[in-house]
């Protein structure tokens, strides 16, 4: 069997950086995805197409075929009070928001202080080209069920 849309599919691999740096990885074939879902990046699914259980291949996704060019508009200065007044700010600390299209989005915090926080609502990976080595585990058609609701279930099911 082949890669098509509408087959779920289980992959090892390993994501770095073109400095070599270890990104992500799974292992012992626990990442499943349905294919032709939107559920992986462009890039990677594109390069999955046809590809067969057992088969072993490295990909470079470039940023607008992985997470997008990096977008120095999407930073900016909010007022400190759009977050929890209890809390204390800190570069680095993520938070979800709602975008402008009323999308959950997660910002990172650059810098904060008494009157303002200084947000990045890039994604983390923006801007970098993305380097997988990947292993296809096992390929299989996907359920009603689970092509209905755009993503893979579990053994068990999946509950809403």
């Amino acid at each position: 069997m082949k890669i098509a849309d509408k087959h779920v599919v289980t992959l090892n691999y390993t994501l770095t950086d073109n400095d070599g740096e270890v990104i992500d990885q799974s292992q012992d074939g626990s990442f499943a995805y349905l294919h032709g879902a939107q559920n992986i990046i462009p890039g990677l699914e594109n390069e999955l197409t046809d590809k067969q259980v057992g088969d072993k291949f490295t990909v470079k996704v470039s940023p607008q075929d992985g997470y997008g060019e990096r977008d120095d508009s999407r930073v900016e200065d909010v007022p400190r009070e759009m977050f929890p007044q209890d809390q204390e700010i800190e570069p680095g600390m993520m938070f979800h928001a709602q975008g402008p299209n009323g999308e959950t989005i997660t910002v990172t915090v650059l810098e904060a202080n008494d009157q303002t926080v200084k947000i990045d609502s890039n994604h983390a990976l923006a801007g970098v080209e993305l380097n997988f080595d990947v292993e296809v585990m096992d390929i299989r058609e996907a359920q009603d069920v689970e092509i209905e609701h755009g993503h893979v279930h579990g053994p068990d099911g999946h509950h809403h």
